[in-house]
């Protein structure tokens, strides 16, 4: 079974290893890149004032790599930390940064929960310049003040030659990690004269959750199956029931 994995190069490795394991081929075919924004004068006022906040609040891997790049890990000691998920929490311990909460369903939302009693608290949101925007929504509407920071642009990649070549011969499974992922790959399929929605094989969308789901389904696609944990190891658990089903 084919498997075309959408996300950014950089960060494919890992998932294309457990495809592999799992007796599956992955086709790396990156859609989007990473560029963290350069010279962020926001980001390291924030820093300098981090005293200031009751949370820093990521809501990616991303994120993560981005701020801890440019700052010491340290820093964070005086102030809660909220992680979306186990991934972006065990990226934040490779910095030796503990999350003090991580939600149970792996969307911005769903964050709140676990911030408390917010009003008139400063949150910061380290984020892509594209991030959704319920999660500030929530936690203006508690009474906080949410500090939003572009730390960095989710690109359109350069197409990779092969994975193009391989999805127009046909692959099995398109596995989306990200709305941005659904919406590049769209872009990139149709300026390379497919059909985004009337692919070769008719393969399956893979959406690793809800969020991810619903820009997919607005897209137009159909025929989709959705991880119950939102990591790329349910991804894959995902895929591997679609083989033994």
């Amino acid at each position: 079974m084919k498997v075309l994995i959408t996300r950014p190069r950089a960060q494919a490795d890992d998932f294309a290893d457990k495809l592999r394991v799992a007796g599956f081929e992955p086709i790396y075919f990156p859609v989007i890149e990473i560029r963290p924004i350069e010279n962020n004068a926001e980001l390291e006022i924030a820093i300098k004032n981090i005293q200031k906040y009751d949370w820093v609040v990521f809501t990616s891997v991303n994120a993560v790599d981005v701020v801890l790049k440019s700052s010491a890990s340290s820093v964070f000691s005086v102030v809660r930390i909220a992680a979306i998920g186990p991934k972006t929490a065990e990226a934040l311990r490779k910095h030796n940064i503990e999350s003090d909460f991580i939600p149970d369903e792996y969307v911005g939302e769903a964050i709140m929960s676990g911030l408390g009693d917010v009003k008139n608290k400063w949150i910061l949101l380290p984020r892509a310049e594209i991030a959704r925007a319920e999660l500030p929504e929530a936690i203006s509407k508690a009474g906080g003040i949410a500090h939003e920071i572009i730390v960095y642009r989710t690109l359109s990649a350069e197409v990779n030659k092969e994975g193009l070549a391989a999805l127009k011969s046909g692959v099995d499974v398109v596995t989306f990690t990200s709305v941005s992922t659904v919406e590049n790959f769209v872009a990139i399929a149709k300026q390379n004269g497919l059909d985004p929605l009337n692919l070769p094989s008719n393969p399956l969308f893979a959406c690793i959750g809800s969020v991810t789901e619903l820009a997919a389904r607005e897209m137009g696609f159909q025929n989709i199956v959705v991880a119950k944990k939102y990591t790329t190891d349910g991804l894959l658990e995902a895929i591997a029931k679609l083989e033994t089903s």
